[in-house]
């Protein structure tokens, strides 16, 4: 009986099978691991949705938000990630059993009751494409890239906020290293590995690229080399999201709940008067009063400098100083009244941005609870 095992098949469409049958788990796992690390993040933001912090472009203070949003932003990357494993996984759930070497079979066989067998959705329709196809561990190389690329975003942000000269967050011991000969270092090592993995899952989509590019059809022996790259990439993800899953979230400690990414609120209030955060809340102040935009952006660039000559932040200039300065900007001066204060705190320049989409605490909480019902 064991000799008319292979019967009407061959290593090439088994091989294929076993790859995507392996890999359809692999996907259901990682789906699995994209929740957990979202549920940790929401959790994160929804206690940190009116927290404020500096908004950044080019790494420089741009306007103030809530550092629930900012996490947000991670949340919206991820879901579009586990968008592209579940969409992925429709072109891995397909069936090359029955295709043979490269020509189909003879024998009388029934390739969708196989499939249904399987729990394939259904066949792949040509045979020599069938045995030489490795679209599928492309994309999925591919997803990964995209996974770990947003992961090592993060990973970046993490490093930079733990650091002493920014100071914004600190991170639980059990994520981190100290130095082999300075005692008093605290290293992010696990966001530090992350971001170095990603390079990691780069060097497999282009070598899995590279595989495929001049090969005829059908099979070649070339394509033993899919298993390692394919592999890595697997593992990769699957271990970069469970550490992230725990690191993102929280623990217990004497009945009370410890987030393992500790906030510094403080640090990044003071962070907040830096940079002239609410310089744009100036400008849309000034325009909600008739003046056009381009006119509004010359009056604040002349009351940001005169701030700055000052060494203060704009709330902290009084009113006649604020109209000294737009002088150049007669119809300026004519609109500011003392209702613009208002508008330069930070948590007036939050509240503002009450719109979907927007930085508002509000608006926060809202994205946290639509979001849990996405990934309830």
């Amino acid at each position: 009986a064991g000799k008319r095992l292979h019967t009407g098949r061959s290593r090439n469409d088994q091989v294929a099978t076993d790859i995507r049958l392996w890999l359809r788990d692999a996907i259901d796992t990682i789906l699995g691991l994209i929740r957990e690390f979202q549920l940790a993040v929401l959790d994160l933001a929804e206690h940190h949705a009116d927290t404020p912090l500096p908004g950044f472009t080019h790494l420089q203070v741009a306007q103030p938000v809530t550092f629930g949003h900012h996490l947000m932003a991670y949340f919206e990357m991820t879901r579009r990630d586990a968008e592209r494993f579940a969409d992925c996984r429709k072109r891995v759930n397909r069936l090359p059993l029955g295709s043979a070497a490269l020509a189909g079979t003879t024998y009388p066989i029934d390739r969708e009751y196989v499939a249904e067998l399987l729990g394939f959705e259904e066949v792949c329709f040509n045979s020599l494409d069938a045995v030489s196809d490795r679209d599928f561990a492309i994309e999925f190389c591919a997803a990964v890239s995209l996974l770990m690329t947003h992961l090592s975003r993060l990973s970046e942000e993490l490093i930079l906020w733990m650091s002493p000269r920014v100071g914004f967050i600190d991170l639980a011991d059990r994520f981190c290293t100290g130095s082999s000969i300075m005692p008093q270092k605290k290293n992010p090592d696990v966001p530090e590995l992350v971001r170095g993995k990603t390079g990691r899952a780069n060097g497999n989509l282009v070598s899995l690229l590279t595989l495929m590019k001049g090969q005829p059809l059908a099979y070649n022996k070339d394509n033993q080399e899919d298993k390692e790259p394919l592999f890595d990439s697997a593992d990769t993800a699957i271990d970069t999201l469970r550490i992230y899953a725990d690191m993102m979230g929280s623990r217990v400690e004497n009945g009370e709940k410890i987030f393992n990414v500790r906030v510094k609120r403080d640090a990044m209030q003071a962070a907040l008067t830096q940079g002239y955060a609410t310089a744009t809340d100036l400008a849309d102040y000034l325009v909600k009063k008739g003046l056009p935009f381009r006119d509004a952006h010359e009056a604040v660039a002349l009351a940001v400098r005169a701030a700055e000559a000052k060494g203060c932040d704009l709330p902290q200039i009084a009113l006649d100083e604020l109209k000294a300065a737009m002088a150049h900007v007669p119809r300026a001066v004519e609109r500011l009244t003392e209702d613009v204060f208002q508008v330069l705190t930070v948590e007036g320049s939050l509240a503002a941005r009450n719109h979907v989409g927007g930085t508002a605490p509000e608006q926060v909480r809202k994205a946290i609870a639509r979001a849990r019902a996405r990934v309830a």
